[in-house]
């Protein structure tokens, strides 16, 4: 029953903030003028603000936020740490990392900043992994890999300080923006092509969601059912990872969605990973899009940073569940 409503109340909740986001701002829209604005009917000025300005950021904040909900899902489940998350595992921050570098180098195409930043999240993927195996004596240990991320992620953010050092002040106010998360340069072309790479990536963590459930069983059971669990870990680590590189290169670093909407999702009865996937794919994009919305609203006519709204929320829950664990 629980898991019933919670996607009849996920899809409603969704549908009704992209419509708030797209009707709440500095001026404010009716929705139903946004529902003409969105078909083509209206004023100039109108079709102006919603067509090429809000509808966009709003569709880009639910591809960050199913892009970050399934990236997290699939990296707790198969690193079986409900404590796993891109931004934590220091995969944002290598991300990040590598398309400060793409900046830098004048590599500005549409489609390769991705790329890059998945280069950079790779590095601190095999990273983490090699710490990781090197103090759990040849195993991936969770709780050191969890570890190794955050000091990656503190290591990557000094390394953008030292790639920023010699640039423009205008250049350096833009990248720190970009880094604490932002939607505000939203537009169809960045829509289309993290579209792209959230489909191609969450579908393979879909696809593979059946490893996922064997791998949060552990090693040894995987092994007894068949399974190479170091292999498939390793897959599943590195297409949770080029997904979280996307968002990185689209919006900057959003942390914790990755967090707590998994947890969100099994607190409604939900355990199999390919509904969990979905489902955190759900509730992550409605999670983002709320946090744009109190982002552009909270205090006009300054936006705040997206990256820190969500830490407010993902900070004390990652503390709770710390405490849990402990």
């Amino acid at each position: 029953m629980r898991r019933a409503a919670f996607w009849g109340v996920g899809v409603a909740v969704l549908c009704a903030l992209l419509v708030a986001a797209v009707a709440l701002g500095t001026v404010p829209i009716d929705p139903a003028v946004v529902a003409s604005a969105v078909a083509g009917r209206g004023d100039a000025e109108t079709l102006a603000i919603v067509r090429t300005l809000r509808l966009p950021r709003a569709v880009l904040a639910l591809l960050v936020g199913a892009a970050l909900g399934i990236s997290g899902a699939a990296l707790q489940g198969s690193l079986r740490n409900p404590l796993a998350e891109p931004y934590l595992l220091g995969v944002s921050g290598g991300a990040a990392v590598g398309a400060v570098t793409a900046v830098a180098l004048g590599v500005t195409a549409i489609g390769a900043l991705p790329l890059f930043a998945f280069a950079g999240a790779a590095v601190a993927v095999l990273t983490a992994l090699a710490v990781s195996r090197a103090l759990g004596g040849g195993r991936a240990d969770p709780r050191v890999l969890l570890m190794a991320g955050v000091i990656i992620g503190a290591f990557a953010n000094a390394a953008i300080m030292i790639l920023l050092a010699g640039a423009p002040p205008n250049t350096v106010r833009g990248a720190l923006w970009w880094m604490m998360g932002s939607l505000s340069g939203a537009g169809w072309g960045q829509v289309r092509w993290l579209a792209l790479y959230t489909l191609l990536a969450g579908g393979a963590l879909l696809w593979r969601a059946r490893e996922i459930d064997i791998l949060a069983l552990g090693e040894e059971p995987a092994a007894g059912l068949g399974m190479d669990a170091r292999r498939a870990g390793q897959r599943i680590y590195l297409i949770a990872s080029f997904l979280a590189a996307a968002t990185v290169a689209a919006a900057g670093l959003v942390g914790f969605v990755g967090l707590v909407v998994p947890h969100i999702v099994r607190a409604a009865g939900i355990r199999r990973h390919r509904a969990l996937l979905a489902g955190s794919a759900v509730a992550g994009a409605a999670l983002v899009i709320l946090a744009d919305i109190i982002a552009r609203v909270a205090h006009p006519p300054i936006e705040l940073p997206l990256g820190a709204v969500t830490a407010l929320v993902g900070v004390p829950f990652f503390l709770i569940q710390l405490r849990r664990l402990v």
